[in-house]
Order: structure tokens, then C-alpha cells, then sequence
């Protein structure tokens, strides 16, 4: 039993790393282009949301930088953004060039805006202002739609910009954004799907290197995933199916118990560390939050505190007090376990694989689960109609009495 468990768990933890990491939205991203109409750069990039891109060529001898985006458009009367951050890797603080039809004539206009803290909070509309950093010049134009100079529903879009970079200060925090809607002058909010709170990276315009802190958390998101799917999401509910439904075959003895207190034990620690990771990916992403996600792994993990702790007060068979033990055991068991699956499906959602392999391959190992469950079900219930059958007929006195079944460890 113990060598199928292990096959088991090795082959689903092998199952979901493939899916995870063979994400089918990389197949549709756009490979970069360092040539356009009115100039050719030196450098290109595929930036890593939104099937955008950017090239640019720097001088070193003047820090001035030479850069276009390439983006697209989510609606005709949307808005397509790049800018800088030039302190840290978030929205806030950017120093924005937005893209978007102008109201009155429908052709795009280019506006300079800076996203201050109150725009984040939806205080105050975003109001179009002068940047406070060396743009020397900058300019919007479309591009692929057969020279059409109106916006519509796919439109490419380019934003030209040159600026003047502090000198020997070479890294840039890129951020751009894409949204449905223009009131007057006034970008309202974007979407707040995965890849529209992840549309930033940091990179080196001399050198072409990409800063590590977005690998990093993308390594952590998979790691995270995995841990969690397998543990809270898998782990979790098949100790509650051996302790169920193995307690009853009278050969195992205790055997039933130790494989239940194992599995749960490290089906806890393991995912311990993924609720650990999900903690500090929270730390890392300043700004991006995911209320229900948060809640329910918070909620999860102190239910699974509560179970573990919980063994160290377990009263003997023959205590007054277990019978509450037991009905507190079973509450908080199966509660942690229906927050556990419902998380994994939220993660699946907040990773922006919702639709992707990996949640196809948990479905179908949690389904073979529960159908397992099933099976077993009515199993059980013939087995306990037989044994009703078996005790009528002692007690009419046409068999003799049998052993009582050892639940000891019940």
C-alpha cells in the first residue's frame, strides 16, 4: 500500500510540474521586432504579459534612450500605456504615456500622465500632466491595419518615446497596461486579471538583461502551485479516504491509522511550505492582491493547525470526552479539506491557467478520487446491509456470534 502511495503522489507531483510549466498562452506570444517604419533599433524584448514587446536602442555616451512598446488594443474606445517607474517595480509612482482615440476627432492621441497613489485607490480621476522626467519626445501611431488611423478591437499600437536616463543608472522599471475605456481625457481602470497586475519587468538597456526578480517569483508562483495542488488539493483529501474507508477492513488492524496520521502529517508540513512560499510571493508583489485566494489559504492552513494540534489532546477510546473529540476531528477535517480543493481552483484562476492543462489534470485525479469514493461507498453500504442481515439472523438464532471488529483507533 505504502510503495502505490508513493508511485501515486511521484506521479501526480511529475504530472503537475509538466502542466504547469507548459503554460498554452506562451504558445500565442508575439516574438519582438527591432524594426519599424521610421527607424530600426538595436535591442528587442518579448515582455512576458499582454503580447507586447519593446525595442530600443541606448547611447551610453549621452544616457539617452531611444525606445518604442508595442501593444494592442482591448477596445475601440480603449487605452494602451507604457511608462517608467523611476524608483521601484510597481504602477504606482509610474511616469505613463497613454495611447487612446481622442474624443472629439476618434484619431489616437498620445497624453502624459503619472500614476500617484490616489489613482490606485480610485479617489480622483487620472488627469493627463506634464512628466517630471527628461522625455524628450514621444509620439503614438497604429500599425498593421492596412493604414487605418482609427482605433478598433485588436489594433497594434506603437509608442515612441525618447528620454534622457540618469547617467551610469542603466535599469528601468517597464510597466504597461491596457484598458476598456476612455472618460473624456481620463484612462479609467484596467482589468485586474493576473497578467494585468503583473505587466511590469526591470531591464537593463545596456546590456539586454532582464532583472531576476521576475523569474524569481515565477519559479515561486510554480513552486507554490505545486506544493499546494498536490498537498492541500490531493494529499489532503485521500488521507480523509483512508481513514473513511480502510478503518473497516478488520485485516489491516491498525495499519489503517498510521497511513491516515502520515499522509495527513505530511500532506500538513509539505504544504506548510507552500502556504509559506504563497506568504512572501505576497511580500514580493507590492501592490497585487488576491483577497479570496489569501483568505482561503489563511483559513485552510489554521483549520490544518487546529487538526494537527488537535492529536495532542486525543482522549482514549475509553474517555468520556471522545465522542466530541471525534465530532471536532471530523468538523474541522472535512472544513479544511472543502477550503483546501476550493483554493486550489481559486490558484488555478489567480495563475491565469484556468483553462489550461494544469487544472484539466487536477480535475481529472480529483475526479478518479472521488470516484474511488463512490465505489467504496457502496461498498461499504453492502457490507453494512450484510452485517445487519447477519446480526438478524443471530439474533433469531440461526448463526452463531462472531468477533467483534477492533476499533481502537477509531
Amino acid at each position: 500500500m505504502d510503495s502505490e502511495l508513493t508511485t501515486m503522489v511521484i506521479f501526480l507531483l511529475f504530472l503537475l510540474f509538466l502542466l504547469l510549466v507548459s503554460d498554452p498562452k506562451m504558445a500565442s506570444a508575439t516574438h519582438c521586432t527591432t524594426i519599424t517604419p521610421t527607424k530600426t533599433y538595436q535591442k528587442c524584448m518579448t515582455l512576458p504579459t499582454q503580447q507586447a514587446s519593446i525595442a530600443w536602442t541606448f547611447y551610453p555616451h549621452n544616457s539617452t534612450l531611444d525606445i518604442v512598446f508595442f501593444g494592442t488594443f482591448i477596445s475601440p474606445s480603449g487605452w494602451v500605456a507604457w511608462g517608467i517607474n523611476p524608483s521601484s517595480p510597481q504602477m504606482t509612482g509610474t511616469r505613463a504615456l497613454i495611447a487612446f482615440p481622442d474624443p472629439n476627432s476618434g484619431q489616437i492621441i498620445l497624453l502624459p500622465y503619472i500614476l500617484d497613489p490616489t489613482v490606485k485607490l480610485q479617489r480622483s480621476p487620472l488627469l493627463s500632466q506634464t512628466l517630471d522626467i527628461h522625455l524628450l519626445s514621444s509620439s503614438a501611431t497604429l500599425s498593421g491595419s492596412g493604414g487605418s488611423t482609427t482605433v478598433h478591437l485588436g489594433a497594434a499600437v506603437q509608442i515612441h518615446a525618447t528620454l534622457k536616463l540618469i547617467p551610469n543608472k542603466t535599469k528601468i522599471h517597464n510597466v504597461w497596461n491596457r484598458g476598456l475605456y476612455v472618460q473624456g481625457y481620463s484612462p479609467t481602470i484596467h482589468p485586474t486579471g493576473v497578467n494585468d497586475l503583473s505587466s511590469i519587468a526591470t531591464i537593463d538597456v545596456l546590456s539586454g538583461a532582464v532583472s531576476g526578480s521576475h523569474d524569481n517569483i515565477k519559479t515561486l508562483k510554480t513552486v507554490h502551485g505545486i506544493l499546494n495542488g498536490v498537498t492541500w488539493g490531493f494529499l489532503l483529501p485521500l488521507g480523509v479516504v483512508t481513514a473513511r474507508y480502510l478503518r473497516h477492513i478488520q485485516a489491516l488492524g491498525p495499519v489503517w491509522f498510521y497511513a491516515h496520521a502520515g499522509t495527513q502529517l505530511s500532506a500538513f508540513l509539505i504544504g506548510t511550505a507552500g502556504f509559506a512560499i504563497g506568504v512572501r510571493l505576497g511580500e514580493l508583489s507590492p501592490g497585487v492582491e488576491y483577497g479570496i485566494h489569501r483568505k482561503l489559504g489563511f483559513g485552510a492552513f489554521c483549520l490544518g493547525s487546529l487538526q494537527t494540534l488537535a492529536l495532542l489532546f486525543r482522549p482514549k477510546t475509553t474517555n468520556k470526552f471522545r465522542k466530541y473529540w471525534k465530532s471536532y476531528h471530523h468538523f474541522v477535517g472535512y472544513a479544511c479539506v472543502v477550503l483546501g480543493v476550493v483554493n486550489v481552483f481559486q490558484g488555478f484562476e489567480v495563475m491565469g491557467i484556468s483553462r489550461g492543462y494544469a487544472k484539466l489534470g487536477y480535475c481529472l485525479a480529483l475526479s478518479t478520487l472521488i470516484g474511488v469514493c463512490i465505489a467504496l461507498e457502496v461498498n461499504a453500504w453492502v457490507v453494512f446491509c450484510r452485517k445487519s442481515k447477519e446480526e438478524k439472523m443471530r439474533r433469531e438464532g440461526l448463526v452463531g456470534s462472531s468477533e467483534k471488529g477492533n476499533d481502537n483507533y477509531n
